[in-house]
């Protein structure tokens, strides 16, 4: 199979969830937040230390969190939001086709020196995930936890 087909399949099958999650429809943690309606904003820093910081987040199940992901280190950080078994299958997509870009709503690419945001609607409790899928930062412990509540 040439390389772009076998790119462009495992892109589709990537994107399912998150296309659900952008249609409107939820995903095991929520779905895109409207940034008009933020409730709370949480400063995540990423550094090259293959850290996140803070590494657990506490909300309250409806928020919607404006997180400002600050890029402290040399190079290109992301953090995305997912369960941690998507987040594994996602940064075994990443090893293998290294050139790929995020455009998704639970995603966030940050080159070095600069900040993104990534607005999110916390719909279930439970016990969620982010994490940074450049290949072998993942590998390299560059992931927190989400804690949602009631």
């Amino acid at each position: 199979m040439c390389k772009p087909l076998a790119i462009l399949i495992a892109l589709l099958a990537l994107s399912a969830g998150v296309t659900q999650a952008a249609g409107g429809h939820a995903s095991a943690l929520g779905k895109p937040g409207d940034p008009a309606k933020v409730d709370r904003s949480i400063k995540i820093a990423s550094s090259d230390d293959m850290r996140f910081s803070p590494n657990e987040v506490r909300v309250k199940r409806g928020q919607t969190i404006r997180f400002r992901v600050v890029n402290g280190g040399q190079m290109k950080h992301e953090m995305v939001l997912g369960t941690l078994d998507e987040l594994k299958k996602h940064a075994a997509l990443m090893r293998k086709f290294p050139e790929m870009e995020h455009d998704d709503p639970n995603a966030v690419s940050i080159e070095p020196g600069q900040t993104g945001e990534l607005v999110w609607r916390f719909t279930k409790s439970g016990d969620f995930d982010f994490a940074c899928l450049v290949p072998g930062h993942f590998e390299a412990g560059m992931r927190g936890k989400i804690v949602v509540r009631p």
